[in-house]
């Protein structure tokens, strides 16, 4: 008697290889049987016409404190992702050094954009050591696995205190401090140690992440608390251009180069063509192909579509920031501002005033956003109205340039148009990164790199400015399916699906999942390929204290399962919590 019995899918079992019809029996919380399963089951799910997967890991998330007062994990859980890794860019909640609860979370809140009103309120800091952390993690039920690393800043600042915020160099003793610290999280069961190395990560206070400025003893010093200790994973987020502009780009790369060699672990570098560097990617590539020739594992995180900011009415940034009148309306209650923006005096004093430099007045605003309001009439060429289902390979004729020009209208005024449109639902998308070229051929070179894996949907965080958390469901149904023109228009459903899912277990260091095998945890997805697609995200306010967050779901999920449990069904969620907390072995 099985448990539960999927019946007539297309296997795809995250190996590469053919899929193939057949069922997949499931008991305890494992894969028994697959291909023909004779014999009856306490419950089955009839596949036929959808295929039967692995269910996805998402390498890259900030679910730290959500993960503490929430145990849906949405928007996650609503995109066929079964486990998450969490610690990412040197940002967490542990170790914590009592008192310093409002530096950590100034430090969320100002990197990941996670409003510190609602950390504050839904964390309960039951914790001290990165151990006791990960036993507060164990306690809470969850949808999803759950799995982290131990970041850098939380670790300087419980060894450095006030010195870790005033930017001072670590001393030889502040180093064996920290690296004891990262020695005993590793063995704990954190999967690895993140460090972020960019300077447009803040404070929430406008001061720079304690790790972004610590020097090159400091970090190969926490690379060796890796020896001694059996698979861990480095992963780190650097500009590669700190300070000195691209002549910093092969002295950056050589600190985390020599992280990797000491350590002698997997290293993961967050890569994306950049805006005004967009052949970095390709240098990155060339220093990682040439550590692997010399035996690193070093690779590429990459993302599968642009990343960039989402403008609305409802969202934290839009072009109208830095006009004084819509900052005088910007915070009233949604339908009110609604309301006085459709006034056209005021539709027209805001579209006529001169701007303020918004970093001026708020210190927590990325100091990119006076730039792109600076130069907004080139910038809009690569901004367009994202729909509903959203088209996240827009073509240049759909940009708001062109539909201004098109109008005979300045583009601010299309924008503030486009915004109000469904009733100011509307969202505007600006990739930033990935879309140099107005397509997303780069982006498949990209993640078709050897070196490369999928990730950087930093599920949990930019609550206000970007939703990415929806990467998998967009990366299965586009690349797989709907894309039809530019560089290696399509990958097989069969290399995808074990790019989401095996290829992560491997990063990772799982052996117990990611593949539709006998003995394997029954973390499995069944999907209808052929109504997948993602929706337009919204805002909603459910973050503790009344907090907001950008959300997206999607379509054509039939059943995720975690462990044998269906966590959704036909798109809902089930209120079933089988996930658990992964440490590493």
């Amino acid at each position: 008697m099985f448990d539960l019995k999927i019946t007539g899918g297309t296997i795809v079992d995250g190996n590469g290889g053919a899929s193939f019809t057949g069922d997949v029996g499931i008991k305890e919380g494992k894969i028994t049987q697959i291909g023909k399963v004779d014999g009856p089951a306490v419950r089955e799910i009839n596949a036929d016409g959808a295929i039967v997967t692995p269910g996805i890991i998402d390498v890259h998330t900030h679910y730290d404190g959500q993960a503490i007062w929430d145990s849906d994990l949405a928007p996650s859980s609503w995109h066929g992702i079964t486990s998450v890794l969490m610690g990412n860019c040197g940002v967490g909640f542990a170790p914590l050094q009592p008192g310093d609860q409002n530096r950590l979370v100034s430090l969320m809140e100002g990197v990941e954009e996670i409003p510190g009103t609602a950390l504050h309120e839904g964390l309960d800091w039951r914790w001290q050591s990165f151990g006791d952390y990960l036993d507060r993690l164990e306690a809470i039920a969850h949808t999803l696995n759950v799995a982290t690393q131990i970041p850098h800043d939380p670790v300087r600042l419980y060894v450095m205190g006030n010195r870790a915020e005033n930017r001072e160099v670590a001393t030889d003793e502040d180093v064996q401090a920290m690296k004891a610290l990262v020695h005993e999280a590793l063995k704990a069961g954190a999967f690895g140690f993140s460090t972020g190395r960019t300077d447009t990560h803040r404070t929430s206070d406008g001061h720079d992440t304690p790790a972004s400025i610590a020097e090159r003893h400091e970090l190969e010093g926490l690379a060796s608390a890796f020896q001694g200790l059996p698979y861990r994973i480095l992963s780190a987020v650097s500009d590669f251009d700190m300070h000195d502009g691209e002549a910093r780009f092969d002295p950056e790369f050589d600190i985390l180069e020599s992280m990797a060699r000491i350590a002698g672990r997997p290293m993961t570098l967050s890569t994306m063509q950049r805006f005004l560097y967009p052949e970095q990617w390709e240098r990155i590539a060339g220093r990682v192909e040439n550590a692997r020739a010399h035996g690193l594992d070093m690779r590429m995180q990459v993302a599968p579509r642009g990343v960039g900011v989402l403008q609305g009415l409802r969202t934290t940034l839009n072009a109208l920031v830095g006009k004084p009148s819509y900052r005088k309306i910007m915070n009233l209650p949604f339908e009110d501002k609604l309301k006085a923006l459709r006034d056209p005096q005021l539709r027209q004093k805001i579209l006529s005033e001169g701007r303020i430099r918004v970093s001026d007045v708020d210190p927590a605003a990325p100091p990119q956003i006076d730039q792109v309001l600076d130069n907004l009439d080139f910038l809009s060429a690569r901004m367009f109205p994202l729909g509903d289902p959203p088209n996240y390979e827009p073509a240049p004729e759909d940009s708001i340039h062109a539909r201004a020009e098109a109008r005979g209208v300045p583009v601010l005024e299309e924008l503030y148009d486009q915004m109000l449109k469904d009733n100011g639902e509307a969202i505007i998308y600006f990739p930033i990164f990935n879309y140099n070229d107005g397509n997303l051929d780069t982006v498949y070179q990209m993640m078709t790199h050897p070196a490369s894996h999928l990730g950087l949907g930093d599920g949990g965080a930019h609550v206000g400015t970007i939703v990415d958390s929806a990467w998998s469901s967009f990366f299965l149904a586009h690349w797989t399916r709907d894309r039809k023109e530019g560089t290696g228009a399509q990958i097989p459903i069969e290399r995808a699906i074990q790019m989401v899912s095996a290829d992560q277990a491997d990063f990772m260091g799982l052996t117990d999942r990611g593949r539709l095998t006998t003995g394997m945890v029954a973390d499995i997805n069944i999907i209808d390929m052929q109504r997948l697609q993602v929706r337009r995200p919204h805002m909603i306010y459910d973050l503790p204290a009344g907090g907001r967050r950008l959300v997206q779901e999607a379509q054509g999920y039939l059943a995720t399962l975690v462990a044998g449990i269906p966590i959704l069904e036909n798109d809902q969620l089930t209120g079933a919590t089988p996930g658990r907390l992964l440490r590493a072995a």
